[in-house]
């Protein structure tokens, strides 16, 4: 049952680690929920953090011009998660309840989440507790279930593919072997694609368990080929020991095994900063306007997604706690590996 869209009073929060488009999602969900629909918005401040102190500002349709380009999100963002502590310590932890009391203290008749999977599925327990919850998907890992694609990840692959541009200069110029260490714990889409737009020779992703001996093959034979350079990505959550990055891993194994001079770069946090590419404003515009029009129709519960371009929802109890992974028999991976990349794991 649908609740008349003019007397609706929806908040928005950002939660997780931030990634460009945020502020893009944020104008979205806003200035539709306003212009189209009449609706009175609250940006709720550091995440769910602002739920459980009742901190939060009114955003008017002023107050979200100007913010489209711009990296970070003007909500502030926190890795809270209130449901935790219920699990450890049973009915010590309130915040759940004080999630629900500001959300009618205030009068809400929704909440948009935006953030990855953590996010979702904190979204999903709330949605359980009878508030009325639409999720945005975002993150740079593009690993959140149910979706295509989120934004954050373009941005992120066009940071770090011009980042390897540059390190091909410096390792032709020196005959060098370059690391380069892309984030990602458990999906490789980032080192994938970044990999594959900036002419990696070798890409390690957690997906694909790799052999050291034949990535230290690999990168001989190239030598041996009279390729003076090689350039290898490793995601950040492959294979390696406790102590260290996977990139000084790396480095030093093949330095050590090879002889050929090795050298790292660990983008780190810089693959999560800054402006949003074009792509990223338009996804997070178009998740956001979506999800100011669930909101009016009642389609609460659910997670805004992309399905072959085309915009739909999936219920949130279908995505928390899931991955989005790379398979290992992707046809992107198969194209790779007939033009001679590496993937550490065949000869």
């Amino acid at each position: 049952m649908n609740i008349s869209s003019k007397s609706k009073k929806i908040g928005i929060l950002t939660a997780g680690g931030d990634c460009p488009g945020l502020n893009a999602a944020i104008r979205g969900v806003g200035k539709t929920a306003i212009v189209e629909y009449g609706m009175e918005v609250l940006g709720f401040n550091a995440g769910f953090l602002g739920l459980i102190n009742s901190d939060y500002m009114e955003l008017k349709e002023a107050q979200l011009s100007g913010i489209l380009t711009l990296g970070g999100t003007i909500l502030g963002t926190s890795r809270e998660k209130p449901y935790k502590l219920v699990a450890e310590h049973g009915e010590e932890n309130h915040k759940p309840e004080k999630i629900i009391e500001t959300y009618k203290k205030l009068g809400l008749d929704a909440v948009v989440c935006i953030g990855g999977n953590g996010t979702m599925k904190t979204a999903d327990l709330l949605s359980k507790e009878g508030l009325n919850i639409v999720g945005i998907p975002k993150t740079i890992d593009n690993d959140v279930w149910g979706t295509d694609v989120t934004f954050g990840f373009d941005s992120a692959v066009q940071i770090a593919t011009e980042a390897m541009d540059r390190l091909h200069t410096t390792a032709n110029s020196h005959q060098r072997v370059m690391i380069i260490e892309i984030m990602g714990h458990n999906a490789g889409w980032l080192a994938l694609y970044s990999g594959l737009a900036g002419g990696g020779d070798i890409i390690l992703i957690p997906e694909l368990p790799f052999n050291i001996d034949l990535v230290i093959r690999n990168i001989e034979k190239r030598y041996e080929d009279k390729k003076p350079y090689s350039i290898v990505v490793v995601a950040e959550g492959i294979e390696h020991p406790k102590g260290q990055s996977a990139a000084s891993y790396m480095a030093k194994t093949i330095d050590d095994r090879t002889g050929i001079e090795t050298r790292e770069t660990v983008l780190g946090y810089v693959q999560r900063g800054g402006s949003p590419s074009p792509m990223d404003r338009i996804l997070a515009t178009r998740y956001g306007a979506f999800a100011a029009q669930c909101i009016a129709e009642g389609c609460f519960g659910t997670m805004v997604a992309m399905k072959k371009n085309e915009l739909t929802t999936v219920p949130l109890g279908e995505v928390g706690g899931k991955l989005r992974l790379v398979e290992p028999g992707l046809g992107l991976i198969q194209k790779a590996r007939k033009m001679g990349v590496s993937f550490g794991d065949e000869e």
